[in-house]
């Protein structure tokens, strides 16, 4: 069976965290969404700012991508880290150089625009736009975020890795 192309926009651009949620994801490539915007207003289980992407309209609007590969059966596992039915659902998309691919936006039942998200969970997102070599304006607007600590030390403890990671957060 062929693979499925998923399109990443938060924390599973950072290669190593979808890893651990879908084990066969490759990097195929990156895209660039004209149009979209990229928002930290979706609810988490833990109550911060999740990523969503939204199409606005506006050509001046840009979210930077990254596609993987990642085998069919390894969906399901993909769905249960991402909430699908639930604070996501799957939506699919026809990128110029990918074809269809699927991504995760938010149900709007669980956006708020008041959310920030945790450091970690920005660090995530910003490993993963170094990374994948995304432009340097873009990576200096997720910079300048503005995160919240995690106040579960050992959630954050375990999450460590992206904000201790090299290509690193600003705090």
């Amino acid at each position: 069976m062929d693979p499925l192309h998923y399109l990443a926009y938060g924390s599973n651009l950072y290669p190593a965290r979808l890893r651990e949620r879908v084990a066969s994801a490759r990097s195929v490539g990156k895209t660039e969404l004209v149009g979209w915007s990229l928002r930290f207003h979706k609810r988490g289980l833990d109550g911060s700012g999740k990523c969503d992407i939204v199409p606005t309209g506006d050509a001046t609007d840009r979210v930077h991508a990254a596609v993987y590969a990642i085998a069919a059966d390894h969906l399901p596992a993909l769905d249960r880290a991402e909430d699908l039915g639930r604070s996501y659902r799957r939506q699919t998309l026809d990128i110029d150089r990918f074809g269809r691919v699927f991504c995760y936006v938010a149900d709007s039942a669980y956006v708020d625009p008041g959310l920030r998200p945790y450091d970690w969970y920005l660090a995530y997102v910003l490993a993963g736009a170094l990374w994948h070599g995304f432009p340097t304006d873009y990576c200096a607007r997720l910079r300048g975020l503005s995160a919240l600590p995690d106040p579960d030390r050992a959630r954050a403890t375990a999450h460590r890795i992206a904000i201790d990671h090299p290509l690193g957060l600003r705090r």
